[in-house]
């Protein structure tokens, strides 16, 4: 075989690995969440396909012509390339709720099989090369730099480029179809192995791949670069929308009532901003967009509020625009962009209360949750401010102990509000916790929760003592927030 060809084969099979192991945790979020889980989940079960193709590929070389191995494996691993993510949609559903094994299960469906037909072939094609025993160490470590070249190509061209630009569903159909078109030139030159049911099982493949591919619906109306994202009239409430993000319903706004709150946790922001922070307008710096709920509640409940809102994918800016009502201007401003990194160069003492409601799957990203972040936090608000931040955890509480553990580092003055009961449940749920400087009313934020229409209550004193005592405090160097939340290693 022609070096070059040769060297292309073996570049754009392992694109096309780095592209499917990467895609895969956009397909599995909707159903597992977008967690430190499903990305091992993808890491793990591609780096075993990985080896179990390479160890197959060698194999099968030794034993038949390698030169009419590629054809079927490239055709073969594009068919299944495109059947991911059909595969994905019809399992989720299925599989839903079985917390890590979700995410092991559905990314091992989706890609085992097309990543490792495609790990095949970098020895098949070593194997074409190797006329010369005694360069075999030079072609062989030729074509693992390729590979290597060919894996970092896709996984910049698909973390940078294509999940942006694309819908899953046409990179799958790009990256398939292509190594279709790849293999049938192969089999045109080596001719199809074991005659005609060969060829039948791969046009199967193909067929049923693409076929699927672009027939299955997706519950998505706009696939961003972080999430499945789609909105959804509440029946009971028809000026009603819920914004959901992957499995989660992330947001809530009523387009005829801009000061309606429906949920709990939204309600509690609200007490708690309306008992401690100062009286009239205020300045808000709000970490995570959303459906932009307590923006427009800030504005409508307080007017001449200003606000600023961190939010990490303009995409869900843009549905927010189009679909929720979400109007700026000099009252309202949208940064695009990391909030740990907004927080950073924020001017010092510039808000009256900060906001915490950003998340990626169930937990608050890792880095939000710090004591190092706190600090930054703490640096923005003035003397007297309020910082609100929005955490889920269930069972034991071991994120909300360490969060609560982690902010009392840093402010003199924590409290936690959950719903009526629920600090005894272990199925868990949304939990507010505020924290400053000064010393918070206790009993004037008790009346304030306890008459939102979905009551809360505060954690008792020596629970949060508890908590100050025992939680871990979570810093840059070890934040495990999506095991603390998942306890399933203990």
């Amino acid at each position: 075989m022609n070096r070059i060809l040769a060297t292309v084969l073996v570049v754009l099979s392992s694109a096309a690995v780095l592209v499917l192991e990467i895609v895969v945790v956009r397909l599995v979020a909707p159903y597992a969440g977008d967690t430190l889980e499903t990305y091992t989940a993808a890491i793990g079960v591609a780096l075993g396909a990985i080896a179990l193709g390479a160890k197959l590929g060698g194999d099968a070389a030794d034993r038949r012509p390698p030169g009419g191995l590629l054809g079927p494996l490239l055709v073969f691993g594009g068919g299944l390339t495109m059947l991911a993510r059909p595969i994905v949609i019809g399992a989720g559903p299925l599989l839903t709720g079985a917390g890590p094994i979700t995410a092991l299960l559905l990314v091992a469906s989706g890609i085992a099989l097309p990543v490792a037909l495609l790990s095949a072939v970098t020895p098949v094609v070593v194997k074409t090369q190797l006329a010369d025993l005694d360069q075999a160490g030079g072609v062989v470590g030729r074509f693992s730099a390729w590979g290597t070249v060919g894996s970092l190509a896709g996984t910049f061209l698909t973390g940078y480029v294509l999940i942006s630009a694309l819908p899953v569903s046409m990179v799958l159909l790009v990256t398939g179809g292509g190594l279709v078109l790849l293999g049938g030139v192969l089999l045109l030159r080596h001719g199809v192995p074991r005659g005609g049911r060969g060829g039948a099982a791969m046009l199967a493949v193909v067929t049923l791949g693409g076929g699927l591919l672009v027939s299955v619906p997706s519950s998505c109306d706009v696939e961003t670069a972080y999430y499945c994202a789609r909105v959804e009239t509440d029946p009971q409430r028809p000026t009603g929308r819920v914004l959901y993000l992957d499995d989660l319903r992330h947001g809530y706004v009523d387009l005829a009532d801009a000061a309606h709150l429906e949920f709990a946790y939204t309600q509690w922001f609200g007490a708690a901003i309306d008992a401690l922070a100062p009286a009239g307008p205020i300045d808000a710096l709000h970490i995570g967009g959303g459906a932009y709920t307590m923006p427009r509640w800030l504005a409508e409940t307080r007017p001449g509020s200003t606000g600023e809102v961190l939010e990490l994918d303009p995409a869900v800016t843009r549905m927010a625009r189009a679909e929720l009502d979400l109007r700026t201007g000099p009252d309202l401003s949208v940064h695009a962009g990391d909030a740990r990194t907004g927080v950073a160069v924020a001017p010092a003492e510039s808000y009256d209360v900060v906001v915490g409601d950003a998340f990626g799957g169930l937990s608050v990203p890792w880095h939000l949750t710090t004591r190092e972040f706190a600090a930054q936090v703490h640096r923005v608000l003035r003397d007297g401010g309020v910082y609100v931040v929005n955490v889920i955890d269930r069972g034991p509480r071991a994120f909300l102990g360490a969060e609560v553990a982690t902010l009392r580092q840093v402010f003199d003055h924590v409290e936690v509000v959950g719903a009526r009961g629920g600090f005894a449940s272990e199925v868990g749920g949304n939990h507010v916790v505020v924290a400053s400087d000064t010393p918070l009313d206790r009993e004037l934020l008790d009346r304030a929760v306890t008459a939102s229409p979905r009551p809360g209550e505060l954690a008792a004193p020596d629970l949060v003592a508890q908590w100050v005592r025992r939680g871990p405090v979570l810093t840059d160097d070890h934040a495990p927030v999506d095991q603390l939340i998942t306890p399933y290693l203990t």
